[in-house]
């Protein structure tokens, strides 16, 4: 019964050159993708303003835009940290429903 395992291989030179010329070639190959992400944008903005409400929007903002931690809202609004997280949850989840086709 065999009790160690056989150690692989280590990379060779040529696998490393194979795995750099892949690189190379998924840049070389890959579309320019500026209109999705603009139009991405675009709709984002919409959809914060219109589908969000007003709490999910402020602590949306607090969190990803002024990089306030959970704890930290939960102190500046008065709530608790569970309330914030279930908040940022459900906007995050309203986002991602409107904008799943969006690209």
């Amino acid at each position: 019964m065999e009790r160690y395992r056989a150690a692989k291989p280590a990379l060779t030179r040529r696998d490393n050159e194979f795995l750099g010329d892949m690189d190379a070639w998924e840049q070389s190959h890959s579309g320019d993708n500026s209109e999705q992400i603009a139009r991405l944008r675009r709709n984002l903005r919409r959809v914060w303003e219109a589908e969000l409400t007003e709490r999910q929007s402020q602590m949306l903002h607090m969190y990803y835009d002024l990089g306030l931690n959970m704890p930290r809202i939960a102190q500046e609004l008065g709530i608790t940290k569970s309330a914030v997280s279930r908040t940022l949850s459900r906007g995050r989840t309203r986002l991602k429903r409107y904008l799943q086709y969006s690209l």
